[in-house]
């Protein structure tokens, strides 16, 4: 109901968002270079098509959408291994963008790399979805389209998320409902605790943990209250932007290496540096210093661009 009012709002001052859309566009790239030329790549052909037609021609939500405000996302799958039974191992890589108030640029939501997923596929079989039987009959066949599923609504979720606080609620409850009931079988992970660190598993238990409620705010101050507010007040838009990273420094000082903060950095580090390139020498040390303590992996960067 806020997005609901959110987007009269918009739409009443002439901005038609991607809220709106018509769920996601995805684009999928399959990349099978790693295996034995002995295999008929032209499964892969058909796999492709498979997977598109699941994430671009279901019908994800209840919400109504316009034909052309889609969800702009990429699904880069590379092929590692080909088993006999029409098995196959895979890495796949989530990318999606949200569009930014009043201008043709659009911010990463998700860039995210899944390395443990594993699955059964048939020539021109479909690959179909079902909520209320995520498992399926056999756990392999299964796996790929929970795995797709899962991610889709991670998109949605945290679209829905970045335009009204709390929004993504219901989606992340779909990701939280394929992870209880996931697939199950041979060389199946990702799913449970157990598995690793930083897993399927553990990011829908982050979005859903009432302890981490606070990077739903991280989220929305970001978004919402940030980069849409940057065009017709860069400070105030700004401001927001490092109340987010506060935010999110008082979540991590809390609760130290949770992956649901690693996994806001991942794509956003050029953003940050162009948002804190303009601020105040004040504003500036204090993004840098939040940014160098958290996203360790561009600490140079963060230190290098924000002096």
């Amino acid at each position: 109901m806020r997005r609901q009012l959110f987007l009269l709002v918009c739409i009443l001052a002439g901005w038609q968002s991607r809220a709106l859309a018509q769920e996601i566009q995805a684009k999928v790239s399959i990349n099978a270079s790693r295996i034995s030329s002995q295999t008929d790549k032209k499964v892969f052909q058909t796999l492709q098509s498979a997977i598109l037609n699941l994430l671009n021609n279901r019908k994800w939500t209840n919400e109504s959408f316009q034909v052309n405000e889609k969800i702009n996302c990429n699904f880069l799958i590379s092929i590692s291994e080909a088993q006999p039974g029409n098995i196959y191992k895979a890495s796949i890589i989530v990318q999606a963008a949200r569009p930014v108030y009043n201008t043709s640029y659009e911010v990463p939501l998700i860039n995210f790399q899944d390395e443990a997923v594993i699955f059964r596929y048939v020539e021109y079989q479909p690959i179909e979805f079902n909520d209320n039987r995520v498992a399926g009959t056999d756990g392999l066949s299964a796996n790929l389209p929970a795995i797709l599923a899962y991610y889709v609504y991670l998109i949605l979720g945290l679209d829905f998320d970045s335009f009204a606080l709390r929004g993504g609620d219901p989606y992340f409850q779909k990701m939280q409902n394929i992870v209880n009931n996931a697939p199950e079988g041979r060389d199946i992970s990702g799913w449970k605790a157990f598995d690793g660190l930083r897993n399927r598993y553990w990011l829908m238990e982050n979005l859903t943990n009432s302890r981490y409620v606070s990077m739903h705010d991280v989220i929305y101050n970001f978004y919402r209250l940030g980069m849409d507010i940057m065009y017709e007040n860069e400070t105030e838009g700004r401001n927001a932007v490092l109340n987010s990273l506060s935010l999110v420094n008082t979540l991590n000082n809390d609760i130290p290496n949770t992956m649901i903060v690693q996994f806001f950095f991942q794509g956003k580090a050029n953003e940050f540096t162009r948002i804190f390139k303009r601020a105040t020498p004040d504003d500036r040390q204090k993004a840098r210093d939040i940014l160098s303590k958290i996203d360790i992996s561009n600490s140079n960067l963060y230190k290098q661009e924000l002096k």
